[in-house]
């Protein structure tokens, strides 16, 4: 049997047999919880998306990546608690320069690498400026100049900007030997974490065993082994029995197999529509010589971009496509300490329908909108293989069109999308627990700045929060980039309204009883890796 868990259960899917097969994992002794040599084990299934392409390294997209995680291989310099405060993980103490431009970080000398060599500063400077050099990099250290040892325990950032943000990207950065990577580091990896890897069949499984020289407390679960597979492959899994913790979706969460439980885990796993704001023919140039075409000529009007924010019912939506797993979404950061809630609009299909009208969008016959010869329409682009994203995107659609806005939602590949994203609406899932991607979202130059807004005081205190010298200093002016009242500036949808949140989508899964999952912090956009970030805390009863 190709899969560790193979003998936990029956096999229920041909397809899943199939996957299993010439794997060479030992089967198991049979009993849930149990692995091939009797210790502690659990079986978990994750989306086909959530296996590392590159592997698992942190200079390329492990931990760091679009679905930010705890590396579990490797050791962090500092990590967050369930409340998403900072704790130290490899550092003793750390602290910031008076002008915001140097940090350093004190680590602990009892740290080693699996091979037995010990981690020093020079390990974390060495990680720290393959991101910063790094072109494949998916963990945005853009603010880092350089990273240096200054001895074995001390290493020094040196910052081209202050940015106290930063520390929420070190939190999921793992630190990696400076004596042995290499170009195959990521399929062999050596860390200092929670875990090893024992095993990886790419397209199938991973399986990670407990580190026995770890310097914190030992793991209670001592083998881990993870499952990529379809929505429907991870239903069977728990049916038959294969998987311990298999993830669904609302459409399916009614299917509870016996034996199991619904674990529905908070998350800020955002869907928003972005909404340019400039006039079609304003495109946009980025990466050099590339320019996409920009600007949407019935999105650019802020009333339709308000009437959009105030007359769709959240509620009614999330009860129809999702089954209620879920909450209505305001913002890309609900719920954090630097969100605003000015962000929030309740429902008002009347205001909604005052907007359109005083900017002189008036209904046809047919219930249509048009101003001097214009419709009020658009299309809405989303991912063609997200089956959620496609009722969002309809059920949407249908809201509209009983304002009077006629969207007709279009099923494409990220390629094609990517090539739409400043001249359409579309419909994106983002949310982390930091403000990176508030402030990318908000920022005129950000990477996500599809809408295409530009305000100098918003921009101004986004900067300024990210200068602050504290992280806590600088939740005020995040608000006050999403709305200031003594200036009436914001993306708010009192103000610029740029985007249409509509929901946060709850993450589900099928939990095997007898298996205590321990406390969950709120899971960012992604259904995979961050639910086992204290899968070492988990245990059987």
């Amino acid at each position: 049997m190709g899969i560790a868990a193979c003998a936990a259960g029956a096999w229920g899917a041909s397809a899943l047999l199939a996957g299993c097969a010439g794997a060479g994992v030992p089967a198991t002794s049979g009993a849930a919880g149990a692995g091939p040599n009797g210790e502690s084990q659990v079986v978990v299934t994750m989306t086909p998306s959530s296996e590392p392409a590159a592997g698992f390294n942190p200079l390329l997209g492990w931990g760091a990546g679009e679905h930010v995680h705890e590396p579990l291989i490797q050791s962090t310099l500092i990590a967050t608690d369930n409340d998403l405060n900072f704790v130290n993980d490899l550092a003793v103490d750390y602290g910031c320069s008076e002008d915001g431009l140097t940090w350093t970080f004190v680590i602990r000398d009892d740290a080693i690498f699996t091979d037995g060599m010990p981690l020093t500063a020079e390990d974390v400077a060495f990680t720290i400026n393959g991101i910063v050099n790094g072109e494949a990099a998916e963990a945005d250290l853009s603010c880092v100049r350089e990273a240096r040892a200054i001895d074995g325990v001390t290493c020094e950032l040196s910052l081209v900007r202050p940015n106290n943000a930063l520390l929420y990207t070190l939190a999921v950065v793992g630190i990696v030997p400076a004596h042995a990577y290499g170009p195959d580091y990521g399929e062999h990896p050596i860390g200092s974490g929670r875990y090893m890897l024992e095993q990886w069949d790419r397209g199938q499984q991973v399986i990670l065993r407990a580190n026995p020289d770890y310097y914190g407390d030992a793991p209670l679960m001592n083998r881990v082994v993870v499952l990529f597979m379809e929505e429907d492959a991870s239903l069977a899994a728990a049916q038959s029995g294969l998987a311990d913790v298999a993830y669904t979706s609302a459409s399916l969460a009614g299917a509870v197999p016996a034996g199991y439980a619904l674990l529905n885990c908070a998350s800020v796993d955002s869907r928003g529509i972005s909404l340019p704001c400039n006039p079609a023919g304003t495109d946009v140039a980025v990466e050099g010589d590339m320019v996409y075409e920009g600007g949407n000529d019935v999105t650019c009007d802020l009333s339709v971009r308000r009437a959009l924010n105030y007359g769709i019912d959240r509620i009614a939506m999330i009860e129809r496509v999702l089954g209620g797993f879920g909450r209505p979404a305001y913002s890309v950061s609900d719920g954090m300490p630097w969100s605003s809630e000015a962000m929030e609009a309740a429902t008002d299909v009347a205001a909604a329908e005052r907007l359109l009208d005083e900017a002189g969008w008036q209904r046809g016959g047919d219930g249509a909108c048009a101003r001097d010869g214009l419709p009020c329409a658009f299309d809405l682009y989303y991912a063609a293989g997200d089956s959620t994203r496609q009722a969002l995107a309809y059920d949407f659609a249908d809201q509209c069109a009983a304002l009077g806005i006629a969207v007709t939602p279009k099923g494409a590949s990220w390629d094609d999308i990517y090539l739409r994203q400043y001249a359409d609406p579309v419909l994106w899932g983002w949310g982390s627990n930091s403000p990176v991607e508030l402030f990318e979202l908000t920022y005129s130059e950000g990477w996500g700045n599809y809408a295409q807004y530009a305000d100098a005081a918003v921009d101004a205190n986004l900067e300024a929060a990210q200068a602050a010298r504290t992280v806590e200093e600088s939740y005020p002016f995040y608000r006050a980039a999403q709305w200031d009242a003594a200036t009436e500036t914001g993306v708010a949808p009192e103000g610029a309204a740029t985007w249409v949140w509509l929901a946060n989508v709850d993450h589900l899964y099928f939990e095997r009883e007898g298996l205590a999952v321990a406390e969950q912090k709120p899971h960012p956009h992604g259904h995979g890796w961050s639910l086992v970030n204290n899968i070492d805390r988990w245990s059987w009863s």
